[in-house]
């Protein structure tokens, strides 16, 4: 592990919760609805895979929200160790209103693309992009995201 940790964004036990059971339940209704009342066997699929695809999205967001991420001052990682950026490959930073960010959160755009990678309720990748939030909360969020465009400021002015 590289350095202080700068910032540190982190899912509190109600926001995953919360997430965690919004999709929980739209998964069990779409089951219950789908065996209590069949409909055409189109729409009884339709409801089936839709339903058990959001539990599935649910236990990926419950494990992932276990982990939180940090910010270094040579890099972005999560805290089971995957690396997310380093900070010299970082472009630039989008907090924007009109920016496709997660919820509380923000956008990073890097220099060169990545594997794609989706922690649900944390953080995703995909390419040159990277969008950190979801169920965390939106003061954690905005810190990290004002060290790291600070960062990139003095960067810009010294090189």
């Amino acid at each position: 592990m590289n350095g202080e940790v700068l910032a540190q964004v982190s899912a509190s036990a109600p926001r995953r919760l919360m997430g965690v059971g919004m999709l929980m339940t739209v998964g069990a209704v779409l089951i219950y609805v789908a065996l209590a009342r069949p409909p055409s066997i189109p729409w009884l699929l339709f409801l089936v895979v839709v339903g058990l695809g959001a539990l599935w999205i649910a236990m990926r967001m419950w494990n992932a929200t276990q982990h939180s991420l940090e910010l270094t001052e040579t890099e972005l990682r999560c805290s089971d160790g995957t690396l997310i950026a380093k900070v010299d490959d970082i472009e630039a930073v989008d907090r924007g209103f009109f920016a496709f960010k997660p919820s509380n959160g923000f956008l990073i755009r890097t220099r060169t693309g990545a594997d794609r990678r989706w922690y649900p309720g944390l953080w995703w990748r995909t390419g040159n992009r990277i969008g950190v939030g979801g169920v965390t909360p939106g003061g954690q969020s905005k810190a990290m995201s004002e060290i790291l465009a600070a960062i990139l400021a003095q960067r810009s002015m010294l090189g």
